[in-house]
């Protein structure tokens, strides 16, 4: 009986510091997910690398804006993970891109500036009212739902830029991975919204 007594003793002992050593160590930490890219509309980023331009240069004026597509973020929706803007300074004489990624700003290298080079032709801001995901839209109603239906991994870029032969300010849509292999281009107005032509 004693025997037995001490077998049953010595297993409660186990069993009670099993519990205890079990409870006292930490559960294994759950690895972060990680997280989706920031994607952002054309003029929300606008704002932002307007701001930090501004303090390069006073009189720094954007002459484009443009996104880029990284990973899952397609813009699809007028939003963008990355947005590149362009600004230039008649006092410095000199171009200044800033990038906005994952919601810091980073200074791009300081170039020349002509104020006759049409490639660089800056504009008010009082023109953009109208952002990248309405010019989404426009497009998507104008051939760019076909292109989406046909191939559903395609991205969206969006280039915003002054015309001068119309003297209009324009979001360029184009439905492709990069800019040089695009399957549809289609221009929108940037001060109203309206649809102006299908470029390719």
């Amino acid at each position: 009986m004693k025997h037995l007594l001490v077998v049953v003793l010595v297993c409660l002992g186990f069993l009670l510091s099993g519990c205890s050593s079990q409870s006292n160590t930490p559960a294994p930490a759950e690895k972060p997910q990680p997280k989706a890219p920031e994607a952002i509309t054309g003029r929300t980023a606008f704002q932002k690398l307007y701001i930090s331009a501004r303090g390069w240069a006073r009189d720094a004026q954007p002459y484009r804006l443009q996104s880029d597509i990284t990973g899952d973020a397609k813009g699809r929706d007028g939003k963008a993970p990355v947005w590149r803007g362009y600004f230039a300074s008649p006092s410095q004489r000199a171009t200044k891109p800033y990038t906005w990624a994952k919601g810091d700003i980073e200074p791009g290298t300081i170039d020349s500036y002509s104020p006759s080079n049409s490639s660089t032709q800056v504009f008010d801001i009082a023109f953009l009212k109208v952002d990248s995901d309405k010019a989404f839209e426009v497009a998507q109603k104008h051939g760019g739902d076909k292109i989406v239906e046909k191939n559903p991994d395609i991205g969206v870029l969006y280039v915003l830029d002054w015309s001068n032969a119309t003297s209009e300010l324009i979001w360029h849509v184009m439905y492709g991975n990069s800019r040089d292999d695009t399957k549809l281009r289609v221009a929108v107005n940037a001060s109203n919204g309206e649809f102006i032509r299908v470029e390719k």
